[in-house]
């Protein structure tokens, strides 16, 4: 008889079958990977892992188990009917995402209902034929995700058409011409659906709520983009009216209340193009070696009180929006850009965080104080980073300026206190990176636009030292309040406060960058401690600093974090590796910071502990906004890329392969780093399976082999603004 590992008998598909069985079965809840399985059933030989492999797949194939990600499976305690979110593809791939976060199951169209994207849907599982993969059928529409939507008219004779933005329905909404609103053909319009689909009429009727001009427009296809994800493009001038009638006077019983900063050194530092300056810092010397950082914010909690018309606005779209070439704010102008916003040589007021410092980054004392400050003057990145570099700081080596010559001062406006500020930032981010923050320096890409909103220039804008510096100080600021309300005696219950938190990377996708990193000969850690994980994380992101796989590397990196969000339950920040965070430095821009100052001065006061319902709901809408907010701004980037590109069609260029799917190949021009795809259909020399787990396309007949990462030559061969799509063409050599 064969013998197993150890001297076992070797088991056979029964007995596998059995084991898992009465495994999962004892642990219906918990998701296991196939390194706990193994061990758990003592499975220690070759043979015996492959067969246990073999029997899982099948086992999910019968919907006993679910599987999760790459290598793990759960037991699947859902029946055949269940809810579920709906995603509509234009390709007709609809899928439904189960609430129970398994994965995506197909549905064909003939078995939507007509449910749009982000429809919740009640769904059965269909009885599965031999060799298909799973599928479900809609059975009811719950709630609807939106009932208005953007696109452009058409004007016929009789009737008029929305044909939407994306082709996101399978028939086009049919509008009664007294219901245009004075819409004409080829206006972008945003239409409110009146009637839906049903098995009689498949058509959706709708009506004409707001005409937004002429396709093409920069301002009308801006003003679609947010129309499209049902974000605000103007302002209620109800809102605006009640911010006209903010008294911005400072009294003499605010001077009273308040800590008096006007006299200490105070400067902003913010992009150049900024207008709401709602953070400033004040350093001063108390003796040698020990210095006073004030982190001053703006206190817009002492203005917008709750539940006012403009609180309300503010709650609704819970975070500014920076599309390419705007912002779209939270709070209205008048607040925003002007009573708020910490302008240089005006009174204003402040919530604060003062440090008291040695020049090695320690916190010695801190306090938190409603203060009068008085900004000396409004610098932006650009100017700080020059005074840095002119005093000998050299960019990204993370050394601050060397002493002055004998007898010299360093030189520039506020050159001391910047470079102050600049040393005691870098011992803090040291200290933040030896402690286990991941070290994830992403660049964002920014264009030049001319008066009329064109793109001139597409490029990367990476963050110097000058941003580290403003950057360290609100971290620390924002930790240090989180830390004053959340660390409590053992036995004691924290109060209420909105934290920023940040969950553990998915093991499955770690260990799929494992496997992918190997190939270009690194290591990464997949399991083991916290800090073991992030210092082997930070190891690989380093040793590929500067290599040509980099960029390739830190994404599938990021891919396998978690993000972040806004919840009262507390469990750290894993990123910052902070057990307390919070956002407290941006209320002009962000409504959880407005939150958290208005329960920090509660609690000052000795207030009682806040509703948790309550402000969890708010942080649940806070982070669907902000999600809602960034795919709005990723839209607009897109749009400009492609309006960026479409002068240049045909124009041949330097790439690297960005992304991989099924269905086409992304890649990146060096250059202005602008993204297209070249479609799958388009490779006529082989045909092509996507190799998902190690991300690349490889031709069956030839080998041809199209790896993340790799460089390619393209040519731009297409640039639809309506589907913000550039479609490349690989050149010929």
């Amino acid at each position: 008889m064969a013998k197993g590992g150890k001297g076992r008998k070797r088991l056979n598909k029964k007995q596998i079958i059995d084991k898992l069985q009465d495994f999962f079965l004892e642990n219906p809840e918990k998701q296991y990977s196939f390194k706990e399985i193994f061990r758990a059933l003592r499975l220690d030989t070759h043979p015996a892992k492959m067969l246990a492999v073999d029997v899982m797949e099948e086992m999910a194939w019968d919907d006993f188990l679910v599987r999760k990600g790459e290598s793990a499976y759960q037991l699947n305690q859902n029946g055949q009917v269940q809810e579920g979110t709906f995603q509509r593809k234009a390709n007709g791939k609809n899928t439904i995402v189960p609430d129970d976060g398994a994965a995506p199951i197909f549905v064909a169209e003939r078995n939507s209902m007509f449910a749009l994207t982000g429809d919740k849907v009640q769904f059965t599982i269909m009885a599965r034929r031999k060799n298909h993969i799973r599928e479900a059928m809609v059975t009811k529409i719950l709630q609807r995700a939106k009932d208005t939507f953007v696109g452009k008219l058409r004007v016929e004779r009789d009737f008029a058409f929305l044909v939407s933005d994306g082709n996101i329905f399978v028939n086009d909404v049919i509008i009664p011409k007294r219901k245009l609103k004075g819409g004409k053909t080829n206006d972008k319009a945003v239409v409110k659906i009146t009637q839906w689909p049903s098995k009689e009429n498949k058509s959706m009727i709708g009506e004409v709520v707001d005409v937004l001009g002429e396709t093409g427009d920069n301002d009308v296809e801006m003003n679609s983009i947010l129309a499209q994800y049902g974000l605000p493009y103007k302002y209620p001038k109800a809102v605006e009216d009640a911010a006209n009638k903010i008294d911005p006077t400072i009294t003499e019983q605010d001077y009273k209340e308040r800590e008096d900063f006007r006299d200490v050194t105070t400067f902003t530092i913010d992009p150049h193009d900024a207008k709401d300056f709602d953070d400033a810092l004040s350093i001063r010397e108390l003796s040698k070696g020990l210095w006073e950082v004030g982190v001053h914010i703006a206190d817009v909690s002492h203005y917008v009180t709750e539940g006012s018309i403009i609180d309300k606005e503010a709650v609704k779209r819970a975070t500014s929006i920076y599309l390419v070439d705007r912002t779209i704010p939270m709070l209205p102008e008048r607040l925003c850009n002007f009573i708020c916003s910490l302008r240089p040589d005006e009174e204003k007021l402040t919530y604060s965080v003062i440090f008291d410092m040695n020049e090695e980054g320690e916190v010695l004392r801190w306090r938190l104080h409603h203060c009068v400050i008085k900004s000396n003057r409004r610098f932006c990145y650009e100017e700080v980073q020059k005074i840095l570099e002119d005093n000998g700081v050299v960019d990204g080596t993370g050394q601050p300026a060397p002493p002055p010559a004998k007898g010299k001062t360093y030189q520039g406006e506020y050159a001391t206190e910047l470079i102050m500020l600049d040393r005691i930032a870098k011992k803090l981010r040291a200290a933040r990176f030896k402690h286990g923050s991941v070290k994830f320096d992403r660049e964002e890409l920014r264009f030049d636009i001319d008066e009329k909103g064109k793109p001139t220039r597409c490029y990367f804008k990476i963050a110097k030292d000058a941003n580290k510096l403003v950057e360290e100080f609100m971290l620390l600021a924002n930790r240090t309040v989180a830390e004053s309300v959340g660390k409590v005696a053992k036995g004691k219950k924290p109060k209420t406060l909105p934290y920023r938190i940040h969950d553990q990377p998915d093991p499955t996708k770690l260990e799929t960058l494992r496997q992918f990193v190997v190939k270009f000969g690194y290591k990464v850690k997949t399991d083991g401690t916290k800090g073991a994980i992030t210092k082997s994380l930070n190891t690989l992101l380093d040793e590929c600093a500067g290599k040509k796989e980099q960029k390739v590397i830190e994404t599938v990196a990021l891919r396998a974090m978690m993000k972040a969000k806004y919840s009262i339950h507390n469990i750290g920040h894993y990123g910052l590796a902070f057990e307390y965070y919070t956002h407290f430095t941006s209320p002009i821009r962000r409504y959880p910071d407005t939150m958290v100052h208005r329960l920090l001065t509660r609690y000052q006061a000795g207030g009682r502990s806040a509703n948790k319902e309550h402000y969890e709901e708010l942080c649940e809408h806070s982070s669907d906004m902000e999600q809602i907010a960034q795919n709005a701004e990723r839209d607009s980037i897109k749009y400009k890329m492609v309006e960026f590109m479409s002068d240049k069609i045909g124009n041949t260029y330097d790439a690297h392969i960005s992304g991989l799917t099924s269905y086409g190949i992304y890649c990146e021009i060096d250059e202005n780093h602008c993204e297209g795809m070249v479609s799958l259909r388009d490779l006529k020399d082989d045909y092509y399976d996507f190799d998902e787990r190690n991300y690349c396309l490889i031709g069956r007949r030839h080998h041809n082999r199209y790896q993340l990462g790799d460089p390619i030559r393209v040519q731009v061969a297409k640039a639809n603004l309506e589907k913000k799509q550039l479609d490349f063409g690989i050149a010929d050599e």
